[in-house]
């Protein structure tokens, strides 16, 4: 089979980033939904297990020790001369193998932000405070005390692996492992820094700066490549996921990219009609309420919604009309609505559509534009 390293273009030296880069470009290129046919297909198989090998460091381990072949992924057997001569010692060495790498990425990290609605409507700045692991300032990453430096290992001489015979029904047969004392770096730390006892890292809080854009919802994960922990002995950052909480607002609710809201019109307001000022989430509106208007009627105030996620037009305000029934008059009152009822000669009260109060008539109008 063919070279995992070559079947993703990179070298043997190749970072775990290089190979996800690589990995990610040619699988683009490949991927049976773009680039349909059996020969497409069959080269995805090969990028995708040459992957799954390489981006695992023990596989990795194991396949290097392995040789330049690609025996099913795991033992890196170029051919039958490559397994004859690791079972029965002919090579000797490690048959081209080397050490680990103390570099190795970071893990990501998750932080959650709670933004409030204001923020979700034109974006927000925000400086977060994040408990994460960072170099280590006193070895700057290298795990040694300052002026010393690793040294290489004496079991091993440097390679990372040794080699071990043992009896079995084929005879004595050659296996290689990664070494026990230097656990396959090739070299070993006798003054490790104090301060980060080795890894070449320390725990830290530090403050990430970041630029939520306008329409998150809650759920949303936002990602920061490179923002998460640092690596092993300084090695590359995770990368940060931001898991967005949207809270409630006491007026507002979200449907889309509009905003909703209940607008409370006395009787006298809704039979002869009114001009009134709201504090829409950025700044005063002025809404005109025309004569009659009626309760569960949809007010729409454009562009003072939510911008969208990816667009630059904004939703609509949305605002459903209760009417507020006074519950206490007075005599004078009283005798006032009493004079109006009759001069009105209003209907008789009569049975009609079966609503859930206002606010479902309200919720039916709003879905339904």
């Amino acid at each position: 089979m063919a070279d995992h390293y070559e079947v993703l273009g990179v070298s043997r030296e190749a970072t775990t980033d290089e190979i996800k880069k690589a990995y990610r470009r040619l699988a683009r290129q490949l991927h049976p939904d773009v680039n349909p046919g059996e020969e497409a297909s069959e080269r995805f198989k090969l990028v995708t297990h040459a992957y799954d090998v390489l981006s695992d460091p023990e596989q990795r381990a194991r396949y290097d020790m392995g040789g330049d072949g690609g025996f099913g992924g795991a033992g890196g057997f170029g051919g039958f001369g490559d397994i004859f001569e690791t079972f029965f010692g002919a090579a000797g060495g490690n048959r081209g193998g080397r050490p680990r790498s103390r570099r190795e990425r970071g893990q990501d990290a998750l932080v959650r932000v709670t933004l409030d609605l204001g923020d979700v409507v034109f974006g927000v700045h925000r400086d977060i405070e994040v408990d994460t692991a960072v170099v280590c300032d006193t070895c700057e990453g290298s795990c040694c005390q300052p002026g010393t430096q690793p040294v290489r290992c004496d079991i091993c001489q440097g390679s990372g692996h040794v080699q071990r015979q043992v009896r079995s029904l084929l005879g004595n047969v050659v296996t290689t492992q990664p070494c026990n004392v230097c656990q396959g770096y090739g070299t070993t730390i006798p003054y490790p820094c104090a301060t980060c006892q080795g890894q070449g890292r320390v725990r830290s809080r530090r403050t990430v700066s970041l630029d939520i854009p306008a329409g998150v919802e809650t759920g949303l994960r936002l990602q920061l490549p490179g923002s998460g922990e640092v690596g092993p002995a300084g090695g590359p950052n995770g990368d940060l996921y931001l898991e967005v909480t949207v809270a409630p607002h006491e007026v507002f609710s979200r449907e889309g990219d509009d905003l909703l809201a209940t607008l409370e019109v006395s009787m006298p307001d809704a039979i002869l009609g009114t001009t009134t000022t709201i504090e829409s989430l950025d700044g005063p509106v002025e809404l005109e309420l025309r004569p009659g208007v009626q309760a569960g009627d949809i007010l729409t105030i454009k562009g003072r919604g939510i911008t969208p996620l990816r667009g630059s037009q904004r939703g609509d305000l949305r605002v459903g009309v209760h009417v507020v029934t006074p519950t206490r008059l007075d005599a004078k009152e009283r005798a006032l609505i009493e004079e109006f009822a009759g001069r009105t000669k209003a209907p008789a009260p009569r049975l009609a559509e079966f609503h859930q109060g206002l606010f479902a008539k309200l919720r039916d109008r709003f879905r339904n534009g």
